[in-house]
């Protein structure tokens, strides 16, 4: 694991199952396949041979479509559920060497989680549902008041401390369950498609509430969502799922531009590239556009190489000059209008 590595997943299975592990064997020797092994063994595999790697302060979204074991994936991270086989590395600790109460402490100290239910006690205030880690740690009641106080000024709920859990609105409420997975520090946040059910205009401004916290607190999240847009939005790197396997890894723009298969390139074909693809991609070296086609003009535009597609089309619209793109200081390649819409007619075929 290197010094940004926090989370290692090494070859994660989960079979559900009286005999999971006879099961994984044939899988190995046998090659069986899903409905295979749920014919022979009446066993489900959930989760089929995962390896990833999460940095420091990454927010990394797991996405695919119900049933294809991203919920049970993100429940192996704190040991919710028992892996059959497989590694799990979280800030250098072997998860799955610790007994009972070290698991309790591990996860009551590093992991903090937030579900789709929002889970809040209907007995407590709001200010005692978000102390509620910090008074698991026997932190003293003043002290842990006003921890959680502090947070709830960060997600912008401040006064709203003495209220209970009926009184506030569903994003209201998420956003209390935000705030007391926060509330113990913790070096890992788990979100299991939190937003999912809430109204789309609610969870687009949870989005941006969440987006203005990562900002801040620089956690290191595991994102679940079934919503690709979402995951886009959010996501420094997003992870496609299908039946318990890992398909492809990446950031959005290398998904959109290069899906790994036929599945992948479906599930990506109704996003826009405008906000997703960079100058970087669309752009071709220097030297092969002034072997082709002479001297660059000294009035050309630049722009920074992580220009959004859209930018590079706005300025493209009244000025056919080829557009120079900068790393730095430096001149890294140029841009024409026959890039822009060769990237645009590539995008509206896959569509």
């Amino acid at each position: 694991m290197s010094q940004d590595t926090v989370i290692e997943i090494s070859n994660v299975w989960k079979i559900f199952g009286e005999k999971p592990e006879q099961a994984l064997q044939a899988i190995r020797e046998r090659g069986l396949t899903k409905a295979e092994v749920l014919d022979q063994y009446n066993a489900v595999v959930g989760v089929a041979d995962v390896s990833l790697s999460v940095n420091r302060g990454e927010i990394f979204c797991v996405m695919g479509l119900s049933g294809s074991g991203k919920s049970t994936l993100v429940r192996h991270f704190n040991r919710l559920l028992e892996p059959t086989a497989g590694k799990i590395e979280i800030e250098g600790t072997d998860v799955m060497a610790l007994g009972v109460k070290e698991l309790q402490r591990f996860r009551n100290q590093k992991i903090g989680m937030v579900f789709q239910n929002f889970a809040l006690m209907p007995h407590r205030s709001v200010l005692d549902n978000v102390a509620m880690p910090l008074e698991i740690r026997q932190v003293a009641k003043n002290e842990r008041m006003r921890q959680a106080a502090a947070i709830l000024d960060i997600v912008e709920l401040g006064a709203w401390g003495s209220k209970f859990a009926h009184e506030l609105s569903g994003g209201m409420q998420q956003r209390v369950g935000l705030a007391r997975a926060l509330a113990a520090n913790p070096d890992v946040l788990l979100m299991d498609e939190p937003f999912s059910a809430l109204d789309p205009l609610i969870r687009r401004q949870l989005q941006d509430e969440f987006i203005r916290l990562s900002k801040i607190l620089k956690k290191t999240t595991v994102f679940i969502t079934h919503d690709l847009d979402e995951a886009v939005r959010i996501g420094d790197r997003i992870a496609i799922m299908r039946d318990g396997m890992m398909v492809q890894i990446g950031t959005a723009e290398d998904i959109v531009m290069n899906p790994a298969d036929d599945y992948v390139a479906d599930f990506v074909a109704g996003i826009s590239r405008l906000k997703v693809v960079h100058a970087k991609v669309v752009m071709q070296p220097i030297d092969a556009f002034v072997s082709g086609n002479g001297a660059i003009p000294s009035d050309a535009p630049r722009v920074p190489d992580d220009a959004t597609l859209s930018t590079l089309i706005n300025l493209a619209i009244d000025d056919e000059t080829p557009i120079l793109v900068e790393s730095g200081s430096t001149d890294v390649g140029v841009i024409t209008r026959s890039d822009l819409l060769r990237t645009v007619i590539e995008g509206t075929e896959m569509s």
